[in-house]
């Protein structure tokens, strides 16, 4: 028998896969809820029970071997002694059961639990719960230490309202989005060779992960986009919106050296921006030049120094080690504290 209206087939084989694919999601839903709090009730009874409360190391090996052995022969895979430990150390770094968000998955959570700062545990979860990041998201995060490289950058203002003697709570603002250095290792750029319109274009290729690397709150606008001045055209490079500042961002790509003229031209094309682009709702546009290289002078004897909307950072084509990451925040910091020193010195 042949189908005379083949659309409407269509549209039914559709409306059929939307209604699968939706109960399974649910589904998929409800068996990760019920592993997470099923997880956390073991590690309950785990501390609670047969630890009697106590976290000694020598007391809770030997009970999780135990404990693993005669779980696995009554109820298979599953229960071995390190995912026992793991649901211990959930109880443990979670003991309030309301804490619990059912939103992430025991991968998430596992991933959370290698965290040992508790605030910045509590941080990554509340980020991974609000910007929906997958756990191979969290675990990139994590691993590049976001929350170190935002926290340095909200340092940075930190040591300046102090040597301002300011007592007042600081604003929301760029320096609490924006941070230094990014990491772009997912361009695939490792040959150095690379020119300023391949280095935009791998970014467009790989938008959905640099908009994660970029921050919370960011949409893409438009690449090259065109502002005019006079008879002359100026074209920057990328454009986004951060709805949560309620501004645009536009970045300017740099290879090699960050130069004085960079940051003059970004200058101009923030005032540009401002009057021929921003709606009368949207606060100042900010203006970021990413470069391969920083340059301490220009950072201190430019306006950068004391515009509020201009930004300079530092990108990496390459995933760099957790220790040298943590030299380059160590490093910026420092810088900054000299910088501020000196300024005083100067007054």
């Amino acid at each position: 028998m042949t189908e005379k209206n083949p659309s409407a087939l269509h549209s039914l084989v559709s409306a059929i896969a939307q209604q699968i694919e939706q109960a399974r999601g649910q589904v998929r839903q409800a068996v990760n809820t019920a592993m997470v709090q099923s997880y956390w009730e073991i590690g309950r009874l785990i501390v609670e029970h047969e630890q009697q409360g106590s976290s000694r190391a020598e007391y809770g090996k030997q009970q999780l071997q135990q404990l693993s052995h005669q779980l696995t022969e009554r109820l298979g895979k599953g229960f071995d002694v390190r995912n026992l430990r793991n649901m211990r150390q959930f109880y443990q770094s979670f003991p309030k059961r309301n804490a619990v968000r059912t939103e992430l998955s025991w991968t998430h959570y596992r991933t959370l639990l290698r965290i040992d700062n508790a605030q910045a545990r509590d941080w990554y979860l509340q980020e991974a719960i609000n910007q929906s990041w997958s756990a191979r998201a969290l675990e990139r995060q994590i691993g590049t230490l976001y929350y170190e490289r935002l926290l340095a950058s909200q340092d940075k203002t930190l040591v300046e309202q102090e040597a301002k003697d300011n007592t007042q709570p600081l604003a929301e603002t760029a320096k609490d989005y924006l941070r230094d250095p990014y990491i772009l290792d997912f361009l695939n750029l490792q040959d150095k060779t690379y020119q300023e319109s391949q280095l935009e274009q791998a970014i467009i290729s790989n938008l959905q992960q640099f908009l994660l690397e970029l921050g919370k709150g960011f949409a893409f606008v438009e690449r090259q986009q065109r502002i005019r001045f006079d008879d002359e055209d100026f074209y920057i490079d990328l454009v986004f919106y951060n709805f949560k500042l309620k501004c645009f961002l536009l970045v300017d790509l740099k290879l090699g050296k960050l130069k004085h003229q960079d940051i003059g031209q970004m200058d101009t094309y923030v005032r540009l921006y401002d009057e021929q682009r921003k709606g009368s709702d949207d606060n100042p546009t900010i203006g970021l030049v990413l470069c391969s290289e920083k340059s301490e002078a220009v950072v201190k004897y430019s306006v950068l120094a004391e515009q509020k909307q201009l930004f300079a950072a530092k990108y990496l084509p390459y995933l760099p080690s957790e220790a040298e990451l943590k030299r380059e925040l160590e490093r910026e910091r420092a810088q900054a504290v000299e910088q501020l020193q000196q300024e005083s010195e100067d007054e």
